[in-house]
């Protein structure tokens, strides 16, 4: 495939209505083989947008770096000065978690699904396993909860599905016994396949971890590494001289974080960010917490990776599997969607505010998902 960049190229960005690809690019295949829908988006074309339309997308994506969540400390103190108001924040989280109950108050109905099932968790990390923090690289994970997911990863398969790059997220957690997935999902070490179920598969690079076991490497989105890395240079000089904007190489995709900019300055990095990627037809825009992240147009995110881990685990096509998925940014909701239509798994996400999501239970911060590791640990070695 012809990766080469194109000056008159439109951009893509979620959400992905109406993406469309070259011809060139549908009959490609990566050295790796994927399954037979196709790796690659493919919609119908879409022709550039007037200028007034443009203006309105624009800002549409303005309005949501304005709404991205900040803690719950922040929003009550910023925005809901007044203790009436405060109250009024918790009771619309209060009347929000009648639809999400707390995973550790519905503990009972939990264990009642996981009853004579095989557990598989997956992990996010940035506000999951460790608090959201001003500045990314400081985004430390405690002993505490090191421990508590070491001890859950000695009882059921434990993985941790993060947007950074996975060489970055194994550096926090430090955790052998657990399977990575960088990149939101597009740079995976997982397990050598168990079983050779039936269904399509993915051929991987067989390879060696920290302490010689043999594992497997997937990375779908191998063949734009060159692209990614020429990307974050532009970007980088492009937002330079914006107070508080940062940039982060996570190797498969590229983070611009926000969260120490001011917000009058929001729609200048948009700008930037999006003038440079014009000349990029095979990459894309998407949204996260206080961040701006691009990455290659393929039909890859979070949801694809837990199927890949389940069938490398052997527990794809099993019955007696309880998939349960943790995290708090809406790149976690592809793996909430994918656990849910299955109906065979489900969701927690972390959140201080009431928001749609498509779990099915909730945690408040870090602190809860840990009580919640503990008490999943607890529960599992009584009943053994």
């Amino acid at each position: 495939m012809d990766l080469k960049t194109s000056h008159n190229s439109p951009l893509f960005v979620d959400p992905l209505t109406s993406l469309a690809l070259p011809s060139a690019v549908m009959p490609y295949t990566t050295p790796t083989s994927f399954p037979s829908s196709g790796l690659y988006l493919n919609t119908p074309k879409k022709k550039p947008l007037p200028s007034k339309i443009e203006e309105v997308r624009a800002a549409g994506w303005l309005d949501l770096m304005l709404a991205s969540s900040p803690p719950r400390k922040r929003l009550s103190k910023d925005f809901f000065p007044s203790d009436v108001q405060s109250d009024d924040l918790d009771l619309r989280y209060r009347n929000w978690m009648v639809n999400y109950p707390s995973a550790l108050t519905s503990f009972e109905s939990i264990t009642e699904l996981a009853n004579g099932k095989r557990l598989a968790l997956f992990l996010d990390y940035d506000g999951t396993l460790s608090p959201i923090v001003d500045n990314p690289a400081n985004a430390v994970m405690s002993d505490e909860m090191r421990a508590a997911v070491r001890h859950v990863a000695s009882l059921f398969p434990t993985a941790i599905i993060s947007g950074r790059s996975r060489d970055k997220v194994f550096d926090f957690v430090k955790l052998t016994e657990l399977y990575y997935a960088g990149s939101h999902g597009m740079d995976i070490m997982g397990p050598v396949r168990k079983s050779e179920s039936s269904g399509h598969h993915v051929e991987c690079v067989t390879s060696t971890d920290s302490e010689g076991k043999e594992v497997n490497l997937f990375q779908p989105a191998s063949e734009f590494l060159p692209m990614i890395a020429e990307v974050f240079e532009n970007l980088s000089e492009s937002i330079k001289d914006i107070e508080g904007a940062r940039m982060e190489d996570n190797k498969f995709c590229v983070s611009v974080h926000y969260r120490n900019v001011a917000p009058h300055d929001y729609e200048k990095v948009h700008q930037r960010v999006t003038a440079v990627l014009k000349d990029y037809p095979f990459l894309r825009l998407t949204h996260g917490r206080k961040v701006l992240e691009v990455r290659p147009v393929i039909d890859w995110n979070k949801g694809k990776a837990v199927e890949f881990l389940l069938e490398s685990l052997g527990l794809s096509e099993s019955e007696d599997v309880l998939p349960i998925y943790v995290g708090d940014d809406k790149t976690d909701e592809d793996a909430f969607k994918v656990l849910k239509a299955n109906n065979r798994g489900f969701g927690i996400l972390v959140s201080s505010v009431p928001k749609d999501s498509d779990a099915s239970y909730s945690l408040r911060d870090p602190a809860e998902v840990m009580e919640f590791l503990r008490t999943l640990a607890a529960w599992k070695e009584e009943s053994s």
